[in-house]
């Protein structure tokens, strides 16, 4: 009788609490919006089965190794302790997936059309605006943002998940869960936020604007010109290389020509295998002490805001852009400014050939689309170098 309820006390049914049932539900629902609905399978599948895991009482899937007075390891930690460890604590994922996402992008548009350059800039004005509104929050006691963690929960609206991460995991990594889940659930819903914005601040007249066709781009700039990024933004901004840094190495392993597998590699088998440890050991700090309070509802209503504001200020920069230059852009590129690629490009082409079949906009939505990412890159960087020495 006595091992019947020994057994019974050692079991999950008997230690489970409110919370860790609630997150476990809330794993599931990850998993349902990725495998039913499609929104960012690629990392909402392992985010929310780690959380799962995460949450399974008494596993210790997330549990950090004991030591005792001697410096001994009386247990070891968990599967999940030591891939946030290695992986996430220490910055290594978030790169290795820039360098992949280097790997897999095209300087082209942006090349062919720099201007395109000034809409992924502007797009980065929801991040900064929405680090305000956090830090006014709890200036006046609604919540209880320190700058570090408005700083994190502010990159949200550059729409990009590896930046987010990167960024939380050196300023607010106990905020890991909810900003990875909010910048990742946003970029998947670009398609569903996007458009109403876009319409709303463009008549249709601008919306059927068409745009000449881009002029060839040589192999020549495409080597010197990720090279030349990373030598600028490395020698005034250091705390934004380690990002820009792996996303030019991969984008110059795609253009140089002669190192083909290993381009091969970072854009598919090794982004791959990353994305899997990288969603999780997000899914492990997704526990039910650090995601089920008030905190984690203003990160989600916040990050709406900082991506809408970039949405906004993305299509607004276009207008004016307009004002003075002989060949207008059509507004909808501005859009594209959030770092979210290729999707907010594929959603601003789509929103072009509703107001007219003929406008076809996918490429020259492409320039803002990779200028966010390095608008994005420039921005973290900022963040870190203000705030995170305070």
């Amino acid at each position: 009788m006595d091992n019947l309820l020994s057994l019974w006390a050692s079991s999950g049914l008997a230690q489970i609490q409110a919370g860790q049932l609630v997150m476990m539900l809330v794993g599931l629902g990850l998993l349902f919006l990725a495998i039913s609905k499609g929104f960012e399978p690629l990392l909402l599948v392992p985010i929310g089965f780690g959380t799962i895991l995460a949450n399974v009482p008494g596993a210790g899937f997330d549990a950090a190794p004991v030591y005792d007075a001697m410096g001994h390891m009386e247990s070891p930690g968990g599967l999940l302790y030591y891939i946030y460890h290695a992986g996430i604590e220490t910055g290594l994922f978030p790169l290795v997936i820039f360098m992949g996402v280097g790997a897999m992008t095209d300087f082209g548009p942006l090349l062919a059309n720099p201007k395109t350059l000034l809409l992924g800039a502007a797009a980065q004005v929801g991040i900064f605006t929405t680090v305000v509104g956090a830090v006014a929050l709890s200036h006046f006691g609604i919540f209880d943002f320190t700058i570090q963690e408005a700083a994190s929960i502010g990159i949200i609206g550059g729409a990009d998940g590896p930046t987010a991460i990167f960024v939380t995991s050196k300023l607010a990594p106990d905020l890991l869960g909810p900003i990875a889940v909010a910048a990742y659930s946003y970029m998947a819903l670009v398609p569903i936020i996007q458009p109403p914005i876009m319409r709303a601040l463009t008549t249709p007249e601008e919306r059927q604007i068409k745009m000449v066709q881009l002029r060839p781009v040589t192999k020549a700039e495409r080597i010197v010109f990720p090279l030349a990024l990373l030598v600028l933004v490395a020698m005034l901004l250091p705390d934004a290389a380690p990002l820009l840094g792996m996303f030019c190495f991969g984008n110059l392993m795609r253009e140089c020509g002669v190192v083909n597998r290993l381009s091969d590699t970072a854009q598919n088998a090794l982004i791959n295998v990353v994305t899997i440890f990288l969603g999780l050991g997000v899914g492990s700090k997704m526990s039910a002490e650090k995601f089920l309070n008030p905190e984690t509802m203003g990160i989600l209503a916040l990050g709406a805001v900082a991506f809408c504001i970039g949405t906004a200020s993305g299509v607004l920069m276009a207008k004016l852009m307009n004002m003075f230059a002989k060949h207008k852009v059509n507004p909808l590129i501005g859009a594209a400014g959030v770092s979210a690629v290729p999707m907010a490009a594929r959603v601003a082409n789509k929103v072009g050939l509703d107001a007219n079949p003929q406008n076809f906009l996918l490429m020259h939505a492409m320039g803002p689309n990779v200028a966010g990412v390095i608008g994005s890159a420039v921005a973290a960087g900022v963040m870190i170098n203000l705030v995170g020495g305070m």
